[in-house]
């Protein structure tokens, strides 16, 4: 049987920096490969922290979008640390 990926949202709304990228390592420790973890942040740094997250952690940043009052991020597992 294939198992799906599951998408979480972690809302980091109101939370300065680094607690978006603090929120999104707590739902990487429990993702899968595979999972969609989408951040909400209003912190302006959010979107630069979570690339850079991205990047050493090698997973992959699949969206950056504005919306009305936060920042939507949303990354896909697709790497996890031994």
């Amino acid at each position: 049987m294939e198992q799906f990926a599951e998408k979480r949202i972690i809302d980091s709304r109101g939370r300065p920096c680094p607690g978006p990228v603090t929120d999104l390592s707590k739902a990487y420790r429990v993702a899968k490969l595979g999972d969609v973890l989408e951040v909400w942040a209003t912190d302006p740094a959010a979107k630069n922290e979570i690339q850079t997250w991205a990047k050493h952690s090698g997973n992959d940043i699949l969206e950056i979008a504005d919306e009305k009052n936060y920042a939507r991020i949303v990354v896909q597992v697709t790497k996890k640390r031994t």
